[in-house]
């Protein structure tokens, strides 16, 4: 199909997510719209700049969707969460916006939605800010429009955050040190989001975990090694609040480790960066810092 003077709508499209499928779209040569809180924030000002078009919105204002909507070929559909720190969101927050978001697409007359979830969606965790995804995810199953659901993988991006302990040679993160989980780059996420919209009739209906690597925590520690020049060793998080210990719990039962089929998707999207080319790619800046960080925390996700 052509993509000319279609508009995609992207939610999120000041964070990393959207603002990674707002980039992707543009290079397939969509029109994207993004509904932003404040059109003259920096970041509002850095997506108009790369020629995408603004414009204000609320999730919790139903009317500004409406208008942001009219005339749309798509919506990308992702909401903060009260997992996220600064969000400012309930659960509740959470569902009642994706749901809205789905609602009015469809009342808009929107021919495709595409729904970002979480890996875990389809059970239930204990953890709130994660089964909030399944109840929106079946939301938009019910609702007569061309929906397709992503689950993206945990971020690559999360194993090099200035709080994660790079800077002095240690990693730790949620998985045992022999034990593998899939991670995606968020850039990835985008391009796979603007292939989903490029090809309706192969992926509306469907739901897909998406990933672009597996790894165990002594691989990661031996490729973070090789690419900062320096050891970086790892073992796993202890746990130190209720929280923690569920994520844990979610990874050593199988249901946060992803369970993406990687052979598939690099047939599907070959331009998935596996994370050693991700660290001498996209990621080598956030790697740097990370390693010149001065932070004494350690960021458990």
């Amino acid at each position: 199909m052509t993509n000319i003077n279609k508009t995609v709508v992207v939610l999120g499209a000041t964070g990393q997510q959207g603002g990674s499928v707002a980039a992707a779209l543009r290079a397939d040569g969509w029109v994207v719209r993004a509904v932003v809180r404040d059109p003259s924030g920096y970041r509002a000002q850095s997506l108009s700049a790369s020629g995408v078009e603004t414009v204000r919105g609320d999730l919790g204002d139903p009317e500004s969707l409406r208008a942001a909507f009219a005339d749309a070929h798509g919506v990308f559909s992702v909401q903060p969460n009260s997992g996220q720190a600064g969000a400012g969101v309930t659960n509740e927050d959470e569902v009642r916006f994706g749901t809205a978001v789905a609602d009015i697409a469809e009342r808009c007359g929107v021919a495709h939605l595409v729904y970002s979830s979480a890996v875990t969606a389809g059970s239930t965790t204990g953890i709130d800010h994660l089964d909030t995804k399944s109840r929106i995810e079946a939301h938009v199953r019910n609702l007569d429009i061309a929906g397709t659901i992503i689950r993206p993988a945990t971020f690559m991006e999360l194993l090099v955050t200035p709080e994660i302990g790079l800077d002095r040679g240690h990693l730790s993160f949620l998985m045992r040190p022999d034990q593998a989980m899939q991670f995606i780059a968020v850039r990835d996420i985008g391009r796979i989001v603007a292939a989903v919209f490029g090809s309706p009739e192969s992926y509306a209906g469907r739901t897909m975990e998406i990933a672009g690597d597996a790894l165990t925590g002594n691989a990661l520690a031996g490729q973070l090694t090789q690419a900062a020049g320096r050891p970086i060793s790892y073992s796993r998080l202890q746990a130190q609040d209720e929280v923690l210990s569920k994520l844990e719990a979610l990874v050593d039962d199988g249901r946060l480790v992803g369970n993406a089929n990687l052979d598939a998707l690099r047939t599907e999207f070959p331009s998935l960066l596996c994370f050693d080319r991700w660290l001498a790619g996209p990621g080598a800046g956030l790697l740097d810092e990370a390693l010149r960080s001065t932070d004494t925390g350690i960021a458990p996700r």
